[in-house]
């Protein structure tokens, strides 16, 4: 299959505006199909047919919760994003990255949009951790960024303030939370396989997000 028609595939799957709704708040983050037929109104066999038709033309992927194993979470392919021109968001006044220890994925997220934006940042962990994870650090340094490790995981509780738009970063937090979050990625725990590849890809994978959100503010 060509570019051209991987992407007309994918505007094809669009031309219907309901799975074009879908796509637009899956530019922002993961969700579950209930929280899509929440956010749109819509019945479970609808958002079965639709999501079925963004499956097959490979713009939407399905992953576990690693938190409630009974949950998926909906979210667009990578190379989607490139593809989609998606409206602009009002800017917050901070973005906080939540995830379960605040000592991995939140971390690098807060530090990937420092780099990349100037809208102020931070993160928090339902659950934190007694330090940030060492191999988070490693994998920011061979990025060119640093995290500071001199300023311990703190609890969401104790960061969160009012106008904070809140992105919950790992599925456990996100469920914990129950809907106290703005957005939801759905980002792998780098942690549990615990290799410097594992927390790169956890990285990349952050990097691609904030790239896609943070244009999408200062477009605004």
């Amino acid at each position: 299959m060509t570019d051209l028609e991987r992407r007309a595939g994918i505007f094809a799957a669009l031309a219907d505006q309901t799975r074009l709704s879908i796509v637009d708040l899956l530019t922002l983050g993961d969700l579950s199909s209930s929280e899509i037929g929440t956010a749109l109104d819509l019945r479970s066999n609808l958002i079965a047919h639709h999501l079925g038709v963004l499956e097959s033309a490979q713009i939407v992927t399905r992953t576990r919760s690693e938190f409630d194993k009974r949950r998926s979470y909906i979210g667009l392919r990578p190379e989607v994003f490139d593809t989609l021109a998606p409206p602009s968001v009002a800017p917050p006044r901070r973005v906080l990255f939540v995830c379960t220890a605040n000592s991995a994925r939140s971390q690098l997220a807060e530090t990937i949009w420092r780099d990349l934006s100037t809208i102020d940042v931070a993160s928090a962990g339902t659950r934190p951790a007694a330090a940030v994870n060492p191999e988070a650090s490693a994998s920011a340094a061979r990025h060119g960024l640093t995290i500071d490790r001199g300023r311990p995981p703190r609890h969401v509780d104790d960061v969160r303030t009012e106008g904070d738009l809140v992105i919950t970063v790992c599925d456990d937090a996100h469920e914990r939370l129950r809907s106290r979050d703005d957005l939801h990625w759905s980002i792998r725990d780098p942690a549990r396989v615990g290799t410097p590849a594992a927390f790169d890809a956890a990285f990349d994978t952050i990097l691609q997000r904030v790239r896609a959100l943070s244009s999408r503010l200062i477009a605004a």
